[in-house]
């Protein structure tokens, strides 16, 4: 007789919870969530919800990225990271990354940039966590975007930057 796995009993690895995200995906049961989807470890759903005020930010960012470097812009791109798998708030992917990665979903790799739009409900420790986490799995850089004090803060695999070194002027994006 064999053992009915009944529960998770460890975590599960990048590539568990990104079929595990792909089935969620395509559940219609999951069509009409309010909000992201993100896994932890273990494969629980963490959902987030989102102001229109962040919806707006996420928009003026993807069509600065576009705009400015090409390429492909994301609003909500899943990224298998370690341990869990994280939505980044908006990400920017060259065009070679797009030919090697594009029809991934999750990426297993991160794109160049990928950037978190803080909200109230964010804590910095979580922020600090997505941030090593999208570096850890490939970024380039990874950013946080603070809307109600107007300021960006830059990472790179070094720790923090002073600005991005990406061709991108940013001046105007909280107007």
């Amino acid at each position: 007789m064999s053992a009915i796995l009944e529960v998770i009993e460890q975590p599960l690895s990048r590539e568990a919870l990104a079929q595990r995200f792909r089935d969620l995906c395509e559940d219609p049961r999951f069509a009409n969530l309010p909000g992201k989807i993100e896994l932890d470890s273990w494969g629980r759903i963490i959902m987030s919800p989102a102001s229109n005020q962040h919806g707006l930010l996420q928009a003026r960012l993807v069509e600065l990225l576009r705009r400015s470097l090409g390429g492909a812009a994301f609003v909500e791109a899943s990224i298998s990271t370690n341990p869990d798998l994280r939505v980044a708030d908006v990400a920017w992917a060259s065009d070679e990354f797009m030919r090697a990665h594009g029809r991934e979903s999750p990426f297993m790799v991160a794109p160049e940039i990928c950037i978190e739009v803080a909200s109230p409900s964010n804590s910095a420790r979580e922020l600090q966590e997505k941030v090593a986490a999208y570096l850890e799995v490939g970024a380039t850089e990874a950013w946080i975007v603070y809307p109600r004090t107007k300021r960006i803060e830059f990472f790179g695999a070094a720790g923090p930057l002073a600005r991005t070194a990406f061709a991108l002027d940013l001046d105007r994006l909280f107007d």
